[in-house]
């Protein structure tokens, strides 16, 4: 009998494969790697007689899942907006704080004067307590830049930070995220640099994996936004899109007719908005944290998603306006509660639907033969205790790439 080679086993673990309908569960299972993949899955009992481990682990009857993954956050930034959560509190609107000069110009200010060692030193601490939560995969996003140097100093930071952390880090450009004052009242001008320099000359340093865009009054038109997408497409990026946040303005609909990746936030999408995101494959990014900060009222159409059959995925919105947030714990829990996700759902969530969203299913986000083996293990008694205990820390181990890289 010709022996099977692999370099590390873990037995005496139940998992959640989260690959199918459900959390997918194999109690007293096994799972083995080979060369950063998942080599073999099964039952304990059904451990082939020919395995041979380089390495073997004993989970000790533990639950092991796919590695979490963080499908939407701003997580690179410098300063704080601690005073407009205050503002807030204190009756005044988002959009009244913006006018003021606050908002994400007050991040923007901030971020483009903190040199690069500034920079990583406020956000790592961000990243790592996803680490923590069993995050092995997590997007970032660029746009509190708003020019061209500092743009690229926010994903290089956002790279470099992947690397030093041991976690795999997804960059998109959201350069359309907000005017800078240097354009005021000449968006157009704005798109024109966007479109011409920016996003080709990131592109061309290897920063970008996608663009996303704010398609908000507030913000950015969706014949803006198109423009942007046309540039994106161009240089054969996919696309996101933050939509239909504070109001409908179609965003879903521009969402499905370009077939983005994701359609985030979606509080005011119409039924017509949500068919097309069906239509086109796109997934629902649902962010309770900011519906949260912002004392949102408006849910996100969970039933229509669920009617349409669209993915829901659920994310941090890590940001320093309008959700400072790094669990992704509490963010399973606030997706059931706010927004009326069951647990299997808010975990497919953070896993499969996740990586749909990046454009990641046929890589992780599942523990399948062939994807890449990053999983988390956790000390709990059911799949459900990750969605159920606030502030819990149940995490007792991650991999990466078929390698242990235990929480910082």
């Amino acid at each position: 009998m010709q022996s099977m080679n692999v370099d590390a086993l873990w037995i005496n673990v139940h998992l959640a494969t989260l690959d199918g309908a459900g959390y997918g569960i194999i109690d007293d299972g096994a799972i083995a790697v080979r060369a950063g993949r998942i080599a073999w899955l099964g039952p304990r009992s059904a451990l082939p007689e020919e395995m041979v481990p380089a390495l073997t682990h004993d989970g000790r009857g533990r639950w092991l899942t796919p590695g979490l993954i963080d499908c939407h956050t701003h997580l690179v930034w410098a300063g704080s907006r601690a005073r407009e959560f205050e503002q807030r509190l204190n009756g005044a609107t988002y959009a009244e704080i913006a006018a003021a000069g606050g908002g994400i110009r007050a991040t923007m200010w901030a971020t483009r004067g903190a040199g690069d060692a500034r920079l990583r030193a406020q956000s790592a601490p961000r990243l790592r307590a996803l680490l923590t939560e069993g995050v092995t995969t997590v997007e970032i996003k660029s746009g509190y830049g708003l020019e061209p140097e500092t743009e690229a100093r926010q994903l290089a930071v956002a790279r470099a930070l992947g690397q030093s952390l041991r976690v795999h880090v997804v960059t998109s450009f959201l350069g359309a995220h907000a005017l800078p004052p240097e354009y005021e009242s000449r968006a157009d001008a704005y798109v024109d640099l966007l479109c011409t320099r920016m996003l080709p000359d990131l592109h061309a340093q290897g920063l970008v994996d996608a663009v996303d865009a704010y398609c908000e009054t507030l913000a950015f038109t969706a014949e803006q936004v198109a423009r942007v997408f046309d540039a994106a497409r161009a240089l054969r990026l996919p696309v996101k899109l933050h939509a239909d946040q504070l109001s409908d303005g179609g965003g879903a609909a521009l969402a499905a007719r370009y077939r983005a990746l994701s359609a985030d936030h979606l509080e005011y999408s119409s039924e017509a908005g949500i068919r097309a995101l069906a239509q086109a494959g796109t997934v629902a990014v649902l962010l309770p944290g900011a519906y949260y900060l912002l004392r949102e009222t408006r849910r996100p159409p969970v039933d229509a998603l669920r009617r349409h059959g669209v993915p829901m995925a659920v994310a941090t919105d890590c940001n320093p306006g309008t959700s400072p947030c790094t669990s992704i714990l509490l963010m399973l829990n606030m997706a059931c509660m706010l927004f009326g996700l069951t647990p299997e759902e808010a975990l497919a969530g953070v896993t499969r639907n996740a990586a749909r969203a990046l454009g990641l299913h046929g890589d992780r986000g599942r523990l399948a033969p062939g994807l890449r083996a990053d999983f988390a293990l956790w000390d709990i008694e059911h799949p459900a205790d990750l969605v159920y205990a606030l502030g819990a820390r149940p995490c007792v181990g991650r991999v990466v790439d078929g390698i242990s890289a235990d929480p910082p």
